[in-house]
């Protein structure tokens, strides 16, 4: 196989409020910390049992402010992008390392808040970190029930 692929899903909930850091230029990052669990049973004991597996994401541009305005701690969020691993320097001199998911589109999952319309998709482009301009209305709710398919 001559193609590789560094791509990440998940779907969580937000462990924090975002915390955004704005430069010079006019570009901003925002990061936030998501949790995924998992439930199993185990075999042995019959017990269930829960696992929390929390992420590091950080999302640019664009896509923070949007995060920042929409997103609250404990929100239903479905990320999508690409692991990239930090290698940087503690207090003491040691060589520590962050590995973190560098968003590159994200869906909100939780329902709209009283305090403001909450898009229900939105899409940050990789090189610019704009949001593309079909994306940044929200999406409305088809209210004709024709059918009678259940999604």
């Amino acid at each position: 196989m001559s193609g590789t692929l560094n791509k990440v899903m998940l779907i969580g909930h937000t462990g924090d409020e975002v915390k955004m850091h704005y430069f010079d230029g006019g570009g901003s990052i925002g990061r936030f910390p998501l949790a995924t669990n998992e439930t199993y049973t185990n075999r042995t004991t019959g017990e269930k049992v829960s696992n929390t597996e929390w992420h590091n994401i950080v999302v640019r541009n664009k896509g923070a402010e949007i995060c920042e305005k929409y997103l609250k701690k404990g929100d239903k969020v479905y990320i999508e992008g690409r692991l990239k691993t930090r290698k940087w320097q503690d207090e003491q001199g040691k060589d520590r390392y962050s590995t973190e998911i560098q968003c590159t589109d994200f869906t909100f999952l939780s329902p709209k808040t009283e305090g403001g319309a909450m898009p229900q998709n939105a899409t940050t482009a990789q090189s610019s970190g704009q949001v593309p301009a079909q994306q940044q209305h929200v999406q409305q709710p088809d209210t004709t029930e024709d059918d009678d398919l259940p999604f």
